[in-house]
């Protein structure tokens, strides 16, 4: 016995309208008169558009449902159409190849625009500026190093760092950079945790404490109903 599962039989180019109607468009092909194939298309039109009765009287319902049946027959079916023949470039547009940039970085932790800014300083003529900037700079990579080796960086590392991305061009104060200290706080968690601690340990001796009281005032009330009752 041959099993006829779905991965062994054809392409469904547009699973909505089911397996039949894609056999039906099959045996349009193997028809070889030509206006007999073109009756046969339009009944198989019409089966089509009773899938969906509710959109009849929609605009360009039936141009869409001959577009339907060419994509079906995968563009080789050969008929007298109401409609001009579409073509597969037009119903199935290849999308445009983006280009994606392959622009180097050099020191990913810092970033790609830190360079760029670097480099954008060396046809300014303010030094002041450029000096503020660059210690702005250098502070900002002085965090993000922190961030990613999750250790400070020796401000000669910075100094030598702002010197490679600025291709050597910038006249900066090293005496100034070196007395940078970092911006970026730790955040202190093990003190909250041991308050924390703290604060749930008293909750439960108060817990407890409670639990106590109620269990003694249960026992003298069944000690006081006790000595009533004789």
């Amino acid at each position: 016995m041959r099993h006829n599962y779905n991965y062994t039989r054809r392409k469904l180019y547009l699973p909505e309208y089911g397996r039949h109607i894609h056999e039906m468009v099959d045996s349009l092909l193997l028809i070889e008169d030509r206006a007999e194939r073109t009756r046969q298309a339009k009944a198989v039109i019409a089966v089509m558009g009773n899938l969906n009765p509710l959109l009849r009287d929609t605009a360009d319902f039936t141009h869409k449902l001959w577009d339907h049946l060419f994509i079906m027959s995968d563009f080789q079916l050969d008929v007298d159409s109401p409609y001009p023949l579409p073509s597969r470039e037009e119903l199935q547009p290849v999308p445009r190849r983006l280009k994606y940039p392959q622009s180097h970085i050099p020191y990913k932790h810092y970033g790609k625009y830190v360079g760029k800014i670097l480099k954008s300083l060396i046809d300014c003529d303010n030094s002041q500026g450029v000096a503020e900037t660059v210690d702005n700079i250098a502070r900002y990579m002085r965090a993000k190093s922190y961030e990613y080796n999750l250790e400070h960086p020796n401000n000669e590392v910075i100094i030598k760092d702002i010197k490679r991305l600025s291709d050597y061009s910038i006249n900066i104060d090293e005496q100034a950079l070196n007395n940078i200290r970092s911006d970026y706080k730790q955040h202190l968690a093990a003190h909250p945790q041991r308050n924390k601690g703290k604060q749930v340990q008293a909750k439960g001796k108060n817990r407890t404490t409670q639990q106590q009281k109620n269990r003694q005032k249960n026992t003298n009330r069944h000690t006081n109903t006790h000595n009533t009752s004789r």
